[in-house]
């Protein structure tokens, strides 16, 4: 049978979706390869087949690299939802929760919980990220002249910038007068890590990218009215107000909590709904799917990109995104033209 009009342009976008997981399982079984000490694949299947707790290199893949790995995979796909959201609710192509302070407000809010009140679960500070998040996503929103005359894109990544600066120096502020123990705690955390986490904040961060995925894919119908613009999108049935509403819920729920979890990192949320779009054109129910797959990959990549650039050492993961992305955000100011909206 032919293919019919309506079944081509979903074979091409299921297709790249499909390329895409394919890639990302393989580049999780290089995760698991890669390290200090690198371990052969076929070490890697029977231990995951045939566990021996007194085989050394099992140890290290159930312990360390298999939990490592998950992480970087949840807090990526929190990530680029995060800032396809983001895009899409202040049709801006430069938002993403690091460059419009997001991050830094998560990260501020869990360093004061765990320097004032001494929290060291991350059922108990994970809270506090989403607050955190919460607040600077508010203060960027009106410092953009987030109201009925409209926002104003470039207004908005400027407040972002400012606002993340104020907030990184107010990190290490806290960093540098807290207690030995936080610092050494949180030394990795801050640049970004996906290093040493355990199962409470695999459990922690699963919870979250949960409830902020559903929910995201719920409104994205809604995005795609809201996307032609407020009164059109209120013809065709969508409600803006509530549309916002519980898109900034999924917003501050994953940036909070993926910041939380492994640290605060840029640019994941900003380069994977673009390279999305390429396969998934403007509709917002491929769009979340393929942003969430890549910014998976992507902070996947740097990790793995971060064991091996200084081994035996390591770069943290965030460290490495924010080097590859850099040039992106430049590349994307110089070629999207934006508006008043």
């Amino acid at each position: 049978m032919r293919p019919t009009i309506a079944s081509a342009p979903l074979r091409q976008r299921v297709m790249p979706l499909a390329l895409t997981a394919i890639l990302l399982c393989a580049a999780g079984l290089i995760s698991l390869t890669v390290g200090a000490r690198a371990i052969p694949i076929a070490e890697i299947t029977q231990s995951l087949t045939a566990y021996d707790p007194t085989n050394d290199l099992h140890v290290i893949i159930h312990a360390l690299r298999l939990p490592r790995t998950v992480l970087a995979l949840l807090a990526g796909a929190a990530l680029g939802l995060a800032g396809a959201l983001m895009q899409a609710v202040t049709r801006n192509p430069l938002a993403e929760p690091g460059l419009l302070g997001i991050n830094a407000g998560a990260a501020v809010a869990v360093l004061l919980g765990v320097s004032l009140f001494g929290l060291t679960r991350i059922d108990q500070y994970l809270w506090f990220g989403m607050f955190g998040a919460g607040l600077a996503g508010v203060a960027v929103f009106l410092l953009g002249r987030g109201h009925d005359a409209g926002v104003d894109p470039v207004r908005l990544v400027l407040a972002g910038a400012g606002l993340s600066v104020m907030l990184g120096a107010l990190s290490g502020i806290i960093i540098i007068n807290a207690p030995a123990e936080v610092y050494e705690d949180f030394r990795q955390w801050g640049a970004g890590s996906v290093e040493g986490r355990g199962g409470p904040v695999l459990i922690a961060l699963s919870a979250t990218l949960l409830f902020g995925g559903a929910l995201t894919m719920a409104i994205a119908p809604g995005l795609n009215a809201l996307a032609l613009g407020r009164d059109v999108g209120r013809a065709l049935g969508a409600r803006p107000v509530l549309i916002w509403s519980l898109a900034c819920l999924a917003i501050l729920t994953l940036a909070g909590g993926a910041t939380a979890a492994v640290g605060p990192i840029g640019f994941v949320g900003l380069v994977a709904p673009h390279i999305a779009r390429l396969f998934s054109g403007p509709d917002y129910r491929w769009i979340l799917p393929y942003s969430a797959l890549i910014a998976a990959l992507l902070l996947l990549l740097a990790d793995i990109l971060g064991r091996v650039l200084v081994s035996p050492a390591e770069v943290a993961a965030g460290i490495v995104a924010t080097i590859l992305g850099g040039p992106f955000f430049v590349f994307s100011v110089r070629r999207f033209k934006m508006v008043r909206l």
